[in-house]
């Protein structure tokens, strides 16, 4: 399951943003390349999966509306060929942020029989046997 679709791309940075990023070819069309969307949304993708995949079973069983705008984010900085614009590069830097803070835990998802994994410590650790050492044992040497 894509966490961005091509039309809710177009939806928020516009069909002639996504046109001047994609239309790569030798002689313009002026459409956009959905072959080069697909790629862009693709690697996407696998990056969100790949900070997502040590707290969440993947694939996820619903959409997350936190993640569209996060995915939106890094589709629209990887298409920019050179150096993006300072509003898309922010906006991929916050984007980067919140996946780290979701696989940090800071920030969770609600999504629906998807349960958040441990991380098998619980804290202080008593041990029950009896010290192997202790000052009767060790008379003469201390």
């Amino acid at each position: 399951m894509p966490y961005v679709t091509l039309a809710q791309l177009t939806d928020r940075f516009g069909e002639q943003m996504l046109i001047s990023l994609t239309d790569r070819g030798t002689d313009a069309l002026g459409v956009i390349d959905t072959d080069v969307v697909a790629r862009a949304l693709a690697e996407t993708d696998a990056l969100i999966d790949g900070y997502l995949a040590r707290r969440y079973g993947l694939p996820l069983s619903a959409a997350q509306p936190m993640l569209v705008g996060v995915a939106g984010a890094i589709t629209i900085y990887n298409l920019h060929i050179y150096e993006a614009p300072p509003k898309i590069e922010a906006d991929y830097k916050d984007a980067i942020r919140t996946l780290t803070a979701i696989a940090q835990g800071t920030i969770t998802l609600s999504a629906a029989g998807v349960e958040a994994s441990s991380t098998g410590s619980t804290g202080a650790q008593i041990t029950d046997r009896e010290r192997p050492f202790t000052e009767d044992n060790l008379k003469g040497f201390i």
